[in-house]
């Protein structure tokens, strides 16, 4: 249920607005679970303090499975479209300076590449789509485009999230714009608070964060300072292949930085030393710490400059507290390695978009979004535990003055140090196991069992139609993918001789009020994949049963659907 006012309709009138979902917070899980409500028709508002969406880079890398959810919903071409041209390399590389000596690369595929090779690729890499190096700050504005073209209204920004009351019944807000003015009221269903590492939302509810924070490193650990930079004439100037992630390793300044738009743009973020105060540093102070970690002495303009802090790992105690929920950097804090902080917010907002519109369009019951909680509670721990292991990778790698010496001693220790980061950046870089290998075994709402499970494994992952995991991805005759295949929302796979079957599991399934799709294979499809028979697939393409027929099929949707 929805007003057809305005925000500022009712803001002008005195008036209160009634929507299904109130979202605070509009960077990519906002917008995300924007989206998943807006193509399920479950009205909702979304508002941010913000101007606007980024204009910092931010995180910088979108994982494969991240990718795979764009596809999804419509958006994955797109988004491979925008960051670095097709051309432009994907390489992680590190120097003892970025003109000066090269230690270690790993070559990875262009944007263009990436979507040819994906679909020859096996194994662990057999996936509808492989990673693309392409800024938030690009993202956010093609979810935001999609979000309101889905959700029929505009993001609110300007508007922030004043207070809240969940009276059992509903939440009751108070929205407020920023530049002042009369605060209106919002009657919404639920409430979720995507709004970011200092959550009011979370606050509010008085929930903790766990785990471990203000861990010192070499790097990757306490006060860093981030400058968005335009620099073209580096690409001019550079002495060694381009790359899109420059790393720089030496005892004076560590440093990683990003190209954002393979042009002249890039992300750079700099260690800080602990006595040194960030805060007080000026444009000079950035140039400065540019030419140390670089080695080069060329032009550059400052476009914007920050502070933040590496070294957390820190997953909230609760995701929810009745009708209000908790996702994304909310929930869970990171250090970026791995790039796994707004990944793994998009994969909440995916989780819980579902949930939500099932429940709210009379297809489940409540009970339905305590599994939220259950589900993605310990993929955030799993998460920042891997977040933080590659950050102990690279960050605790002493390094000293003779790294960069011009002698022997200087040789062997770079010939060390091309060892131990060549193996780092396959550590951290090369994790279809991290990307793939999210699991809800335990989950109420799978006929999952933990004992079966593959091993989690960053570096490997292992296609297993086990329940509980995402389902094993394999390309079909024509370049089609199988995940193109699948209903939006529920999906019952079958090879052909188990059509019947599979039509009376759907049937069952639309007797309950579901959305069912089946899709059946062909034998050569079908093999190795639905040996034991059906698969029924949840909207997030995880696998929730499987199965040789329906003859419990109203038990199974009771079960995983949480149906009426």
């Amino acid at each position: 249920m929805a007003d057809s006012l305005t925000l500022e309709q009712a803001q002008a009138e005195g008036r209160e607005l009634q929507v299904d979902v109130l979202v605070a917070g509009a960077g990519p899980c906002g917008l995300m679970l924007a989206n998943e409500l807006g193509l399920r028709n479950v009205p909702c508002l979304l508002v941010d303090p913000k101007a606007t969406t980024a204009f910092n880079p931010q995180a910088n890398a979108t994982q494969a499975r991240t990718m795979e959810h764009f596809r999804r919903i419509g958006i994955a071409r797109q988004v491979r479209a925008l960051g670095l041209p097709g051309d432009h390399p994907t390489d992680i590389a590190y120097f003892t300076r970025f003109a000066r000596h090269e230690l270690a690369r790993l070559r990875l595929p262009t944007a263009a590449q990436a979507t040819e090779q994906i679909k020859t690729m096996t194994g662990s890499w057999s996936a509808a789509e492989l990673p693309h190096r392409v800024s938030q700050k690009f993202v956010e504005a093609v979810l935001r485009e999609h979000a309101e073209l889905r959700t029929g209204q505009r993001i609110r920004f300007g508007w922030r999230l004043q207070s809240f009351e969940d009276t059992g019944d509903e939440v009751v807000a108070q929205v407020v714009p920023v530049v002042g003015g009369n605060a209106v009221t919002v009657r919404a269903r639920y409430l979720v608070g995507a709004d970011g590492a200092r959550s009011g939302v979370r606050n509010a509810l008085g929930i903790d964060m766990g785990g471990a924070t203000g861990l010192q490193r070499q790097f990757m650990g306490g006060k860093m300072f981030a400058i968005y930079l335009r620099a073209p004439a580096f690409y001019e100037r550079f002495p060694h292949d381009i790359a899109w992630m420059y790393v720089s390793v030496n005892h004076e300044r560590r440093v990683f930085m990003a190209s954002v738009d393979g042009q002249g743009e890039f992300a750079f973020h700099a260690a800080v030393h602990p006595h040194e105060t960030p805060e007080d540093w000026t444009h000079e102070d950035a140039r400065r710490i540019f030419a140390e970690a670089s080695g080069m002495d060329i032009d550059i303009e400052i476009l914007s400059t920050g502070v933040w802090i590496a070294g957390h790992s820190l997953v909230a105690e609760r995701y929810q507290h009745g009708r209000v929920f908790i996702a994304g950097d909310a929930a869970h804090l990171f250090t970026p390695t791995g790039g796994l902080g707004y990944n793994t917010a998009v994969g909440d907002a995916v989780n819980l978009g579902w949930k939500l519109a099932a429940v709210l369009k009379g297809q489940a019951t409540p009970a339905l979004l305590d599994t939220y909680e259950q589900e993605r509670r310990p993929i955030g721990l799993r998460n920042t535990a891997y977040a933080r292991e590659f950050a102990d990778s690279v960050g605790l790698f002493e390094v000293t003055p003779a790294l960069e010496a011009d002698d022997a001693i200087g040789a062997q220790l770079r010939v060390q140090a091309s060892e131990v980061l060549g193996a780092h950046v396959r550590r951290e870089f090369n994790i279809p196991g991290v990307t793939f290998g999210e699991r809800v075994d335990a989950s109420p709402i799978v006929f999952g069992d933990p004992a079966l499970a593959p091993e989690d494994q960053a570096n490997a992952y292992l296609p297993s139609t086990q329940p509980g995991g995402r389902l094993p991805h394999r390309w079909l005759a024509g370049g089609l993918s199988l995940y193109d295949r699948l209903g939006f929302e529920w999906t019952v796979l079958a090879p052909l001789h188990a059509v019947a079957e599979a039509g009376r599991m759907a049937e069952a399934g639309h007797a309950a009020g579901l959305d069912v799709t089946v899709v059946t294979l062909a034998a050569d499809e079908a093999d190795g994949l639905l040996d034991d028979g059906l698969l029924l697939v949840r909207p997030d393409q995880l696998i929730a049963w499987r199965g040789t027929d329906a003859a419990d099929a109203a038990a199974v949707w009771a079960r995983v659907a949480r149906c009426r």
